[in-house]
């Protein structure tokens, strides 16, 4: 099992959304390799942090799940989507998607702030100076030290 780190702002879709709807596409992700995570990397089963960003308080949480294997993201061929792509087709999907489900809500949210403050966490990508993909792998160790922040 894989983990992962999902960004979503949460005007547009938070973790309050996602216990509402149970499980939701991960639509219009638009960064090649935040999609190759999606498409390659991403199986049913894998764990994912709920992180809430560009908002007074980013970071995680929620927890969820992944729940199906990437397929083609719709909304490349919809002309009124603001993720229309028109470079993409049918037969050659430019982006992907995968479903995730609510798992939990955490206690509270584990700040962007509180996570840069431990040294254990210094490699995380989340962490690193320039990295602003909306899609990141967590691998196992931080993932359980960032649990036990809870």
């Amino acid at each position: 099992m894989n983990h992962w780190l999902m960004k979503s702002e949460p005007d547009a879709f938070s973790i309050d959304d996602l216990k509402r709807k149970k499980q939701e596409a991960w639509d219009g992700v638009r960064n090649y390799q935040a999609r190759n995570f999606m498409r390659d990397g991403m199986r049913p089963g894998d764990k994912v942090f709920f992180y809430h960003s560009n908002c007074t308080t980013p970071g995680i949480v929620g927890i969820a799940e992944v729940a199906t294997d990437a397929y083609p993201d719709p909304s490349q061929f919809d002309p009124k989507s603001k993720y229309f792509d028109p470079g993409s087709s049918r037969d050659n999907p430019r982006w992907t998607l995968v479903d995730v489900k609510f798992v939990k809500k955490l206690k509270r949210t584990i700040s962007l702030d509180e996570l840069k403050s431990h040294d254990a966490l210094v490699e995380m990508p989340l962490l690193r100076k320039g990295n602003r993909l909306s899609v990141m792998p967590v691998d196992a160790a931080d993932w359980k030290y960032i649990l036990a922040l809870e």
